[in-house]
């Protein structure tokens, strides 16, 4: 503990922020994973997801009758990559992703093997089937044209980065309450505290208001490498970012607070931040839009704090809405942060 000044007020509010900023600041894997860690994320998705020249469909035909005039077809067509391969490894290179399609051409037909489940192989099976129809002299019935899209704010990678952003939050609000709370219990340091001239509220003021400091380099860090590393536009304005991004990490860290009530162990506390968090990266829309789901799925899907906070943060980044058009998922994050705190203040356990 930071010895006392003589010289000033005493306040028990203010000392244990410092505490806690001290604190924070002697461990070096603590920064690691609060301000580097989700920089290295940010920018290792945006790198795999940057916006790329066409891309080249890898074909495997089945060798054997018919390959010949497979290689006549595609010897000229931009684009793809043929492969002769028996039929069987042509299976195994397409089931372990080393294909995007597969070709078996007898007499005058050809049968396509693939995945329908993924939408990248269903793409690459028309875009083989049309060069081979054309090859064959069929005409497109109807005159069409293509357009990529490639304007900021249409793209894969300014959709992920407002995920991302709302990933951060939800990871520091619960380890940055939980998982600190419960090593304070672990270590006997909250019996200590109670030992002080303190309030108990002047402990969970501190450790929100920490939080909350420690939340505008965060944000300050990864806009900064997806606006200037990538271009993704904030087309709203940045009060209402930093509003949505206040009252997220201020719901998330009420959840974090109520997960670390009663947990005595390191392990009972990453065993259930693991429970919380692991559905909602899985449903929150954080890397892939919440639409793929089914639809009963939705209402709950909808619910959650996560799911919120990244709908407000795309609206607001990537369409320009006004913070008032969002207040439908700020009462969303609300509702889960007043619920948590009003549990936490009620089962919190200090030894």
């Amino acid at each position: 503990m930071a010895q006392i000044d003589p010289s000033r007020e005493y306040s028990p509010l203010r000392e244990l922020i410092f505490t806690r900023l001290r604190e924070f600041f002697r461990e070096p894997e603590a920064i690691f994973w609060v301000y580097i860690f989700p920089v290295f994320l940010a920018v290792g998705l945006g790198v795999a997801f940057r916006s790329q020249p066409q891309q080249v469909i890898k074909v495997g035909a089945a060798s054997g009758e018919g390959a010949e005039r497979l290689v006549e077809i595609f010897r000229d067509q931009a684009g793809f990559q043929l492969q002769i391969l028996p039929a069987e490894e042509c299976r195994k290179d397409l089931a372990r992703g080393r294909l995007d399609v597969m070709v078996e051409a007898k007499g005058k037909e050809y049968r396509y093997v693939f995945d329908p489940t993924r939408l990248e192989n269903a793409y690459c099976r028309d875009r083989v089937n049309r060069a081979i129809q054309r090859a064959a002299g069929a005409a497109d019935p109807v005159p069409v044209e293509d357009e990529h899209l490639s304007e900021p704010g249409t793209r894969y990678i300014d959709f992920l980065f407002p995920g991302l952003i709302g990933m951060n939050l939800m990871g520091g609000g619960l380890y940055g309450m939980g998982y600190v709370i419960v090593d304070m219990r672990v270590r006997k340091l909250l019996k200590r505290f109670l030992a002080t001239p303190m309030r108990r509220s002047d402990f969970f003021i501190a450790m929100l208001s920490s939080r909350l400091l420690f939340l505008i380099p965060e944000m300050l860090f990864l806009l900064a490498v997806a606006c200037l590393g990538f271009g993704v536009p904030v087309r709203g304005s940045m009060l209402a970012v930093g509003s949505i991004a206040l009252v997220s990490a201020l719901s998330f860290a009420g959840l974090g607070l109520l997960v670390a009530t009663r947990a005595r162990k390191l392990e009972t506390i990453s065993g259930l931040m693991n429970l919380v968090m692991l559905p909602m990266w899985l449903l929150g829309g954080i890397f892939f839009t919440t639409g793929r789901f089914p639809e009963a799925m939705q209402p709950l899907i909808q619910a959650l704090p996560i799911t919120a906070t990244n709908n407000a943060l795309r609206a607001v980044m990537l369409e320009g809405a006004t913070l008032a058009s969002q207040l439908h998922e700020l009462g969303i994050m609300l509702g889960w942060g007043l619920v948590s705190y009003l549990l936490s203040f009620r089962l919190f356990r200090w030894i």
